[in-house]
C-alpha cells in the first residue's frame, strides 16, 4: 500500500490480527478520521450493536477507487476471528484470479465489524433451518425450511435498513464519500458452511463453505463486469429449453456463428480460435460450439466450455475478462479512469508538469509527452516533464496521454475511450505560483507483505511545481542504476537473486540534497510456492518422467499449498489442459477433505463435480445423461489416461512452477480376497475355487487358476508362467512373470496393468463385462505393460483395450491386439 502512518498501523491492527494490512497512505483528514474510529473502539470488546471499520487495503482516495466493503453477518462477537480469517481467504483468492490480480491497487477494501445475537444465519437447509437474530439478517428463504437446493443467500426483512444505516453512519464517515456512490460495492459474508451467494451492488457469499471465495468472484463478476450466468438451468436439477430466436443482450453469449461474427465485427469476434484462459478454444455458434448458458440448456452458445459464470473454480475467460478489466480501470460506471496532474491550464517556461497514473501490478501505464502535436522522445514513460529544459515560447501546447495497453483488452472503443486513456493538456502562460512542499512520499506498493518478483513498483511523492525530486532506488544495499529518477521500477528485469531481497527507495530535493529526506524499504519475495500432493494409494505406477498411477473408477488428490512467506496461499489444478481450477478440497466437505476424480463426477445438490468424462471438471448432473440429441452429444465416461497439473500462487501473487501426474482410471473393481499369498512360496501354485490374492509374493513355479475361481496379483513375482481356463476374475499389477502365459475363457473380468511378461502372452475367448452402460462394451484389459515375446489375442468379447496406458511389445502382435 501506500504511505506509511505506523502509529494508525498499530491501532489498527488491534482489530485485524489476522488480516495483513497495507502500509496505509492517506491524505492528512483521512487520516485523522481513521486513527480517531480505530483510537474509539482499541480496547474494546465488540458487543451487539457495535460497528467496526477496518480498513484492509487504502490503495488512494476513496473517489479515485472501487471501494470495496465487506460485511459479516451470523458471525457472534466471540466469532470477530472466525469472521477475519474467512475475509482472509475470500480476498487472497480474489487476489489471485485475473483481473483482480492484476488490478488490486485499483481497490480500497474496509471490513466492518458487527458482531449478530445469533451464530449463523437464517433459514439454513443444512444447519437448522431456523430463523436466527442477526443484523442484516441474510437468509436463504423469507419462509423457513428453505428448499434443501437453495443457494441465494438475500437480506431478509430489516437487513436492508440495517445495511443502509451502518454505510450512512459509519462507512460513508471513513470513506469520505456519499453512502450511495456508484463506485462503492459491498459484499456481506454469511456466517455459513452452506453453499451460497447473490449478485449485484450489494452481493453475498457463503464464509464457511469450501467455495465461498468463488461464489464471491462469480457475483463481482454479476455487480462489477454487468456479466451473465452462464448456467443451462434456472433452477437447478432442470434444464432451462432452447433460447428464443432473438440474439441475446449478453455481451458473453450468441446465436452468431464464428462466420457471422466476423463479418459484423460482432461480439467476441477478436478473441475467436485462442486458446481459452478456463478451457478449451474460443468459439461462436457453431457446429463445435458450446451450447447452453443465460438460464437456457439450448439454442445459445458461450465462448468457453467452462468460466467463472458457468461453473465456479475456473478463471473468468477472454470475453469475461475483457469485460472485467474495463469496468475496473473506468471505475464502474464513473466511465473515467483516474488521472492525478498539475492542474490544467496556465504553466510558466520554468514550471514541471507531473501526473500520477493507477497503478497495475504487473505492467505500468504507458505516458506520452507532446510540445505542439509532436510527440517527445526519450522521456522514458515519466510522469514528469521539466518545461524548462524544452526551448518552448509562450502559447506552446503541452499534453499528456495516458494509456491502459493491456493484453486484457482488445476492444479499441475501451482502449482508446476515457475508461482507459486520459488526456491533459497545458498552455504556456502564466507561471504557476511557487509552492513549498514536503519531501516525502505520498504512496507507494505495499509495504507489509512481500512484492512479487514481477511486480512493478511504484513511489509517488510530493510534487513542487518548479523542480523534481529524485528517487534512487536500492537493491540488497547496491544502488539500482539507469532508473532514469523514475517512480517505477519493474522487478521483472532485474536479476533478483533466489529467495527474500530488501529494496529500497530513497526521495531527496535537488535544491537541498542534504535536506529532508524519506525512505521507503520492501520485501522482495523471489521464492515460489509450491502445492505437494498427496494421491489415493494406487493399483499400480507406471514407469515414465511424471508419476503415473493406475487407479479403479475413482481417485483422491489433496494439495497443500505453502510458501515461506507468510499469508494465505492458493492452490490451483488443471485436468488435461482444460483450464485452471482453484482447489478449495471438495464441495459440502471441511477444510482438509481432498478432491475426488471420478469417472463421470460426484453428484453434490444437483451439480457435479471431479467429472473425468466428456464435458469436463465441473456440470450440471442432468448433463450426464445427455444423448445424441442434446447439446455436445452424448455424455461419455472418463475412464483412460488423464494428465494433472497443479499449482500454488502466494500472497505477493507470485505463481509456483506447475508439477503433473498421471492417472490411468479403469473400469472395474477388486474382488473381495478369500485367501491371502505373501512372500516367498516354493513350487507352483494351483488356484480351484474362491479369490486368491497374492501380495509382495514369490512363487517359485507356474500358477494355475481353473474353472469359476479368480487371481489378483499385486507386485510379486511369478517364476513360471500363468495358465487359466475359464477363471471367473484375472487381475495383474506390477507383477513380474517368467514364462509364458495363457488366459483363456475368462467369465467376467481380465485387466493386466503395469505388469511384465517374459515369454509371451495369449489372451483367448475372454467375456469382459462392462461395468458401465453410457461408456459401452470394452474388451480385455491391457494398460502399461512390457510384453518380452508374442502378444496373440483372439475370441475375446471385444478387442483389447489399453485406455491410453500403452504397452511394449518386443514380439508379433497377432489378432484383437493389433490396433491397441
Amino acid at each position: 500500500m501506500f504511505k506509511r502512518h505506523h502509529a494508525l498501523i498499530s491501532i489498527v491492527l488491534t482489530f485485524a490480527l489476522l488480516i495483513p494490512l497495507p502500509g496505509m497512505g492517506y491524505a492528512a483528514n483521512e487520516e485523522e478520521k481513521l486513527q480517531s474510529q480505530a483510537t474509539q473502539s482499541a480496547g474494546k470488546e465488540l458487543q451487539v450493536g457495535d460497528v467496526n471499520v477496518v480498513p484492509l487495503q487504502i490503495t488512494g482516495p476513496a473517489k479515485d477507487r472501487l471501494n470495496l466493503v465487506i460485511f459479516g453477518d451470523g458471525y457472534t462477537a466471540n466469532e470477530m476471528d472466525k469472521f477475519q480469517k474467512d475475509v482472509e481467504r475470500n480476498l487472497n483468492v480474489q487476489w489471485s484470479v485475473e483481473p483482480f490480480r492484476s488490478y488490486r491497487y485499483y481497490f480500497n477494501v474496509y471490513m466492518v465489524q458487527t458482531p449478530s445475537k445469533d451464530s449463523g444465519i437464517s433459514c439454513d437447509p443444512d444447519d437448522g433451518n431456523v430463523r436466527r437474530d442477526t443484523v442484516f439478517n441474510l437468509e436463504f428463504a423469507s419462509k423457513c425450511p428453505a428448499d434443501k437446493l437453495a443457494r441465494g443467500i438475500t437480506y431478509g426483512s430489516g437487513g436492508t435498513q440495517a445495511r443502509t444505516k451502518i454505510l450512512n453512519e459509519n462507512v460513508a464517515l471513513a470513506l469520505g464519500i456519499p453512502s450511495n456512490a456508484q463506485n462503492i460495492q459491498t459484499l456481506a459474508i454469511a456466517n455459513t458452511f452452506t453453499y451460497g451467494g447473490i449478485g449485484g451492488v450489494h452481493a453475498t457469499t457463503s464464509g464457511g463453505s469450501p467455495q465461498g471465495p468463488l461464489v464471491s468472484l462469480h457475483e463481482l463478476g454479476h455487480s462489477l463486469g454487468n456479466l451473465q450466468d452462464e448456467y443451462a438451468y434456472y433452477n437447478r436439477g432442470v434444464p432451462g429449453g432452447p433460447h428464443p430466436i432473438s440474439e441475446p443482450s449478453s455481451n458473453h453469449h450468441t446465436r452468431l456463428s464464428s462466420e457471422q461474427m466476423l463479418e459484423k465485427k460482432a461480439k467476441w469476434w477478436r478473441w475467436l480460435g485462442e486458446e481459452s484462459e478456463s478451457g478449451g478454444i474460443i468459439r461462436a455458434a457453431d457446429s463445435d460450439g458450446y451450447e447452453s448458458g443465460v438460464y437456457y440448456s439450448s439454442n445459445v452458445w458461450r465462448p468457453s466450455e467452462h468460466s467463472m459464470m458457468r461453473h465456479t473454480g475456473f478463471y473468468f475467460d477472454q470475453v469475461s475478462r475483457e469485460q472485467m478489466t474495463q469496468r475496473i480501470t473506468g471505475m464502474r460506471n464513473a466511465n473515467m479512469m483516474p488521472l492525478s496532474s498539475t492542474p490544467v491550464g496556465e504553466v510558466g517556461l520554468n514550471n514541471v508538469v507531473w501526473v500520477e497514473t493507477m497503478h497495475p501490478r504487473f505492467h505500468a501505464l504507458d505516458v506520452a509527452w507532446e510540445v505542439n502535436g509532436n510527440i517527445l522522445s526519450e522521456t522514458h514513460n515519466s510522469r514528469y516533464l521539466k518545461l524548462a529544459d524544452l526551448n518552448l515560447k509562450t502559447g506552446d501546447k503541452i499534453k499528456v496521454t495516458v494509456k491502459d495497453n493491456t493484453d486484457f483488452v482488445r476492444d479499441t472503443n475501451y482502449l482508446n475511450g476515457p475508461r482507459m486513456t486520459q488526456t491533459r493538456e497545458w498552455t504556456i502562460g502564466k507561471p504557476l505560483p511557487k509552492t513549498m512542499v514536503d519531501v516525502k512520499f505520498t504512496y507507494s506498493s505495499v509495504t507489509d507483505h512481500a512484492l512479487a518478483n514481477n511486480e512493478v513498483a511504484f513511489v509517488e511523492t510530493t510534487n513542487p511545481n518548479d523542480r523534481v525530486l529524485d528517487v534512487t532506488w536500492e537493491l540488497n544495499g547496491k544502488k539500482i542504476s539507469g532508473t532514469n529518477n523514475s517512480r517505477l521500477l519493474d522487478l521483472g528485469k532485474l536479476e533478483l537473486p533466489k529467495g527474500a531481497s530488501k529494496l529500497t527507495a530513497l526521495v531527496t530535493d535537488p535544491a537541498n540534497p542534504n535536506g529532508n529526506k524519506d525512505i521507503i524499504t520492501w520485501t522482495v519475495d523471489n521464492g515460489l510456492p509450491s502445492a505437494p500432493r498427496s494421491l489415493t494409494e494406487p493399483l499400480t505406477s507406471l514407469p515414465g518422467e511424471a508419476e503415473h498411477n493406475v487407479y479403479f473408477n475413482e481417485f483422491d488428490m489433496l494439495l497443500k499449498p505453502n510458501d515461506d512467506q507468510p499469508g494465505y496461499v492458493v492452490g490451483e489444478f488443471r485436468l488435461n489442459g482444460d483450464g485452471w481450477y482453484n482447489y478449495f478440497g471438495f464441495p459440502e466437505k471441511p477444510e482438509g477433505t481432498p478432491f475426488k476424480f471420478t469417472h463421470s463426477g460426484t453428484d453434490v445438490k444437483a451439480l457435479t463435480y471431479g467429472n473425468l468424462g466428456t464435458g469436463g471438471l465441473s456440470k450440471a448432473t442432468f448433463e450426464q445423461s445427455y444423448t445424441e440429441q442434446d447439446p455436445g452429444g452424448p455424455f461419455v465416461p472418463g475412464f483412460g489416461t488423464h494428465t494433472v497439473e497443479h499449482r500454488a500462487i502466494d500472497a505477493t501473487g507470485n505463481i509456483g512452477t506447475a508439477e503433473k501426474f498421471k492417472a490411468t482410471v479403469l473400469p472395474g473393481k477388486l474382488p473381495i480376497c478369500t485367501t491371502t499369498v505373501t512372500g516367498s512360496h516354493n513350487g507352483g501354485l494351483v488356484v480351484s475355487n474362491g479369490v486368491t490374492c497374492l501380495k509382495d509374493a514369490t512363487v517359485r513355479g507356474g500358477v494355475i487358476v481353473q474353472n469359476g475361481a479368480s487371481l489378483v496379483i499385486f507386485n510379486s513375482y511369478i517364476n513360471g508362467g500363468i495358465q487359466t481356463d475359464k477363471a471367473d476374475v484375472i487381475q495383474l499389477f506390477g507383477t513380474t512373470v517368467n514364462g509364458q502365459s495363457q488366459i483363456n475363457g475368462t467369465a467376467n473380468n481380465v485387466t493386466l496393468a503395469g505388469n511384465k511378461f517374459n515369454g509371451g502372452l495369449t489372451l483367448s475367448d475372454n467375456n469382459q463385462v462392462s461395468v458401465n452402460k453410457q461408456f459401452g462394451d470394452y474388451g480385455p484389459i491391457m494398460a502399461g505393460n512390457y510384453v518380452y515375446g508374442k502378444l496373440s489375442c483372439n475370441g475375446n468379447s471385444a478387442k483389447v483395450t489399453d485406455f491410453g496406458a500403452s504397452n511394449s511389445i518386443s514380439g508379433s502382435i497377432t489378432g484383437q491386439c493389433k490396433s491397441m
